[in-house]
Protein backbone atom coordinates (compact mmCIF):
# COMPACT_ATOMS: atom_id res chain seq x y z
CA UNK A 1 0.00 0.00 0.00
CA UNK A 2 2.79 2.23 0.71
CA UNK A 3 4.52 2.13 -2.94
CA UNK A 4 0.90 2.56 -4.33
CA UNK A 5 0.58 5.84 -2.64
CA UNK A 6 4.25 6.34 -3.40
CA UNK A 7 3.83 5.66 -7.01
CA UNK A 8 0.51 8.21 -6.93
CA UNK A 9 2.36 11.03 -5.10
CA UNK A 10 4.88 11.00 -7.78
CA UNK A 11 1.93 11.71 -10.13
CA UNK A 12 -0.19 14.19 -8.11
CA UNK A 13 0.48 15.44 -4.55
CA UNK A 14 3.38 16.80 -2.19
CA UNK A 15 6.55 14.49 -1.57
CA UNK A 16 10.18 15.89 -0.40
CA UNK A 17 13.76 14.32 -1.33
CA UNK A 18 16.56 15.50 0.75
CA UNK A 19 14.88 18.72 2.08
CA UNK A 20 13.48 19.66 -1.51
CA UNK A 21 9.54 19.87 -1.49
CA UNK A 22 8.06 18.40 -4.74
CA UNK A 23 4.53 19.29 -5.34
CA UNK A 24 3.58 17.20 -8.63
CA UNK A 25 -0.28 17.82 -10.47
CA UNK A 26 -1.27 15.25 -13.31
CA UNK A 27 -1.07 17.08 -16.20
CA UNK A 28 1.07 19.08 -14.64
CA UNK A 29 4.10 21.37 -16.51
CA UNK A 30 7.12 21.76 -14.87
CA UNK A 31 10.23 24.23 -14.64
CA UNK A 32 12.93 21.85 -13.57
CA UNK A 33 16.78 22.46 -13.38
CA UNK A 34 19.49 19.83 -12.55
CA UNK A 35 23.19 20.46 -11.84
CA UNK A 36 26.45 18.33 -11.98
CA UNK A 37 28.01 17.27 -8.91
CA UNK A 38 29.73 19.57 -6.95
CA UNK A 39 28.53 22.92 -8.66
CA UNK A 40 27.77 24.38 -5.48
CA UNK A 41 30.63 25.62 -2.73
CA UNK A 42 29.78 24.21 0.65
CA UNK A 43 29.63 27.16 2.54
CA UNK A 44 26.88 28.86 -0.19
CA UNK A 45 25.08 25.45 0.19
CA UNK A 46 24.70 25.92 3.75
CA UNK A 47 23.81 29.50 3.21
CA UNK A 48 21.01 28.66 0.79
CA UNK A 49 19.39 25.65 2.94
CA UNK A 50 18.99 28.09 5.93
CA UNK A 51 16.87 30.67 3.45
CA UNK A 52 15.31 28.02 2.10
CA UNK A 53 14.63 26.11 5.51
CA UNK A 54 12.41 29.30 6.50
CA UNK A 55 10.21 29.09 3.42
CA UNK A 56 9.14 25.66 3.95
CA UNK A 57 9.44 25.03 7.62
CA UNK A 58 5.49 26.34 7.68
CA UNK A 59 4.21 23.50 4.71
CA UNK A 60 6.41 20.69 5.61
CA UNK A 61 5.47 20.94 9.54
CA UNK A 62 1.63 20.97 8.32
CA UNK A 63 2.39 18.77 5.92
CA UNK A 64 0.31 20.82 3.04
CA UNK A 65 1.20 21.68 -0.31
CA UNK A 66 3.26 25.10 -0.60
CA UNK A 67 0.85 27.96 -1.36
CA UNK A 68 1.35 29.51 -4.99
CA UNK A 69 3.01 32.35 -2.86
CA UNK A 70 5.55 30.77 -1.00
CA UNK A 71 5.91 28.59 -4.60
CA UNK A 72 6.88 31.31 -6.05
CA UNK A 73 9.36 33.03 -3.31
CA UNK A 74 11.35 29.53 -3.88
CA UNK A 75 11.18 30.14 -7.35
CA UNK A 76 12.57 34.04 -7.03
CA UNK A 77 15.44 32.36 -4.17
CA UNK A 78 16.30 29.58 -6.50
CA UNK A 79 16.43 31.74 -9.93
CA UNK A 80 18.42 35.08 -7.94
CA UNK A 81 20.25 32.97 -5.89
CA UNK A 82 21.58 29.34 -7.12
CA UNK A 83 21.84 29.81 -10.45
CA UNK A 84 24.02 33.14 -10.13
CA UNK A 85 26.51 30.93 -8.89
CA UNK A 86 25.83 27.91 -10.92
CA UNK A 87 26.08 30.96 -14.10
CA UNK A 88 29.14 31.79 -12.50
CA UNK A 89 31.14 28.45 -13.48
CA UNK A 90 31.98 26.26 -10.70
CA UNK A 91 32.71 23.12 -10.49
CA UNK A 92 34.35 20.92 -13.69
CA UNK A 93 31.52 21.89 -16.20
CA UNK A 94 31.97 19.10 -18.33
CA UNK A 95 28.56 20.84 -20.11
CA UNK A 96 31.12 23.14 -21.73
CA UNK A 97 32.42 20.21 -23.84
CA UNK A 98 30.15 20.45 -27.45
CA UNK A 99 30.28 16.25 -27.54
CA UNK A 100 28.94 16.37 -23.96
CA UNK A 101 26.54 19.28 -24.32
CA UNK A 102 24.86 17.38 -27.52
CA UNK A 103 24.76 14.17 -25.88
CA UNK A 104 22.59 16.38 -23.04
CA UNK A 105 19.99 17.67 -25.77
CA UNK A 106 19.45 14.27 -27.56
CA UNK A 107 18.79 12.97 -24.23
CA UNK A 108 16.16 15.88 -23.59
CA UNK A 109 15.12 15.88 -27.53
CA UNK A 110 14.17 12.08 -27.61
CA UNK A 111 11.31 11.52 -25.95
CA UNK A 112 9.59 15.14 -26.95
CA UNK A 113 6.34 14.27 -27.97
CA UNK A 114 6.26 10.44 -26.85
CA UNK A 115 6.46 10.49 -22.91
CA UNK A 116 6.59 14.36 -22.92
CA UNK A 117 5.90 17.69 -24.09
CA UNK A 118 9.36 19.83 -24.28
CA UNK A 119 8.75 23.40 -24.38
CA UNK A 120 12.35 25.26 -23.99
CA UNK A 121 15.22 23.89 -22.63
CA UNK A 122 18.93 25.14 -22.15
CA UNK A 123 22.12 22.89 -21.33
CA UNK A 124 24.22 25.58 -19.83
CA UNK A 125 27.88 24.55 -18.71
CA UNK A 126 27.25 22.46 -15.50
CA UNK A 127 23.48 22.47 -15.15
CA UNK A 128 20.39 22.05 -17.35
CA UNK A 129 16.90 23.79 -17.49
CA UNK A 130 13.93 22.82 -18.89
CA UNK A 131 10.12 23.41 -18.79
CA UNK A 132 8.14 20.24 -19.53
CA UNK A 133 5.00 18.44 -19.55
CA UNK A 134 4.80 14.64 -18.85
CA UNK A 135 2.51 12.96 -20.87
CA UNK A 136 -0.31 10.88 -19.17
CA UNK A 137 0.88 8.20 -16.69
CA UNK A 138 4.06 9.64 -17.03
CA UNK A 139 5.91 10.97 -13.99
CA UNK A 140 8.45 13.77 -13.96
CA UNK A 141 10.77 11.98 -11.43
CA UNK A 142 10.69 8.90 -14.58
CA UNK A 143 11.86 11.39 -17.20
CA UNK A 144 14.61 13.04 -14.87
CA UNK A 145 16.17 9.77 -13.93
CA UNK A 146 15.75 8.68 -17.97
CA UNK A 147 17.75 11.77 -18.79
CA UNK A 148 20.25 11.96 -16.34
CA UNK A 149 20.96 8.33 -15.99
CA UNK A 150 21.64 7.66 -20.05
CA UNK A 151 23.81 11.23 -19.87
CA UNK A 152 25.65 10.12 -16.83
CA UNK A 153 26.39 6.69 -18.87
CA UNK A 154 27.93 8.62 -22.07
CA UNK A 155 29.81 11.14 -20.05
CA UNK A 156 31.53 8.45 -18.57
CA UNK A 157 32.29 7.15 -22.09
CA UNK A 158 33.28 10.26 -23.51
CA UNK A 159 35.76 11.81 -20.82
CA UNK A 160 38.10 9.54 -19.27
CA UNK A 161 39.01 9.20 -16.01
CA UNK A 162 35.46 10.77 -15.22
CA UNK A 163 34.44 11.26 -11.31
CA UNK A 164 31.15 9.70 -10.29
CA UNK A 165 28.06 10.55 -9.76
CA UNK A 166 28.06 13.19 -12.59
CA UNK A 167 24.72 14.69 -11.48
CA UNK A 168 23.50 16.08 -7.87
CA UNK A 169 21.21 13.77 -6.84
CA UNK A 170 17.96 16.28 -6.38
CA UNK A 171 16.84 18.10 -9.11
CA UNK A 172 14.58 21.38 -8.28
CA UNK A 173 10.87 21.71 -9.75
CA UNK A 174 8.29 24.31 -10.44
CA UNK A 175 5.09 23.16 -10.86
CA UNK A 176 3.82 26.31 -13.05
CA UNK A 177 0.13 27.49 -12.45
CA UNK A 178 -0.86 29.72 -15.34
CA UNK A 179 0.02 30.76 -18.56
CA UNK A 180 1.74 34.31 -16.80
CA UNK A 181 3.98 31.78 -15.23
CA UNK A 182 4.79 29.23 -17.89
CA UNK A 183 5.73 32.45 -20.37
CA UNK A 184 7.86 33.63 -17.66
CA UNK A 185 9.76 30.22 -17.14
CA UNK A 186 10.04 29.90 -20.17
CA UNK A 187 11.65 33.43 -20.93
CA UNK A 188 13.67 32.36 -17.82
CA UNK A 189 14.81 29.21 -19.88
CA UNK A 190 15.69 30.32 -23.45
CA UNK A 191 17.62 33.85 -21.51
CA UNK A 192 20.17 31.55 -18.96
CA UNK A 193 22.83 31.58 -22.11
CA UNK A 194 22.27 35.30 -22.75
CA UNK A 195 22.18 36.16 -18.96
CA UNK A 196 24.84 34.33 -18.26
CA UNK A 197 27.69 36.16 -20.46
CA UNK A 198 27.61 33.08 -23.02
CA UNK A 199 26.18 34.84 -25.84
CA UNK A 200 24.45 37.82 -27.45
CA UNK A 201 21.07 36.00 -28.18
CA UNK A 202 19.44 32.77 -26.94
CA UNK A 203 19.44 31.78 -30.89
CA UNK A 204 22.81 31.80 -30.80
CA UNK A 205 22.99 29.25 -28.22
CA UNK A 206 23.45 26.04 -29.80
CA UNK A 207 22.77 24.10 -26.72
CA UNK A 208 18.96 25.56 -26.01
CA UNK A 209 15.77 25.56 -27.57
CA UNK A 210 15.80 28.61 -28.52
CA UNK A 211 18.74 27.01 -31.45
CA UNK A 212 16.35 25.62 -33.14
CA UNK A 213 13.28 27.65 -33.16
CA UNK A 214 15.05 31.29 -33.44
CA UNK A 215 13.29 32.21 -30.31
CA UNK A 216 11.11 31.36 -27.31
CA UNK A 217 8.88 29.25 -29.66
CA UNK A 218 8.68 25.60 -28.15
CA UNK A 219 10.45 23.21 -30.48
CA UNK A 220 8.61 20.60 -32.89
CA UNK A 221 9.09 16.94 -31.22
CA UNK A 222 12.75 15.68 -32.40
CA UNK A 223 14.57 12.72 -32.56
CA UNK A 224 18.25 12.91 -32.06
CA UNK A 225 20.70 10.08 -31.34
CA UNK A 226 18.88 7.20 -29.75
CA UNK A 227 18.82 6.70 -26.48
CA UNK A 228 18.04 3.46 -24.45
CA UNK A 229 15.01 3.02 -22.39
CA UNK A 230 16.89 3.13 -18.80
Amino acid sequence: MTEIANSKKLLAGLHSRGGLPHLKREGGTYFVTFRQAGTLPGAVLNRFKREREAILAEALAAKRPLTWQEREELFRWYSARVDRHLDAGHGECHLRRPECAAAMADALRFFDGNRYELRTWAVMPNHVHAVVRPKPGQTLSRILHTWKSYTAHEFKRLIPGLVTPFWQAEAYDHLIRDDADLHRCCHYTVMNPVDAGLCARPENWRWGSAWHTGGETPPEPAGGTPAPQV
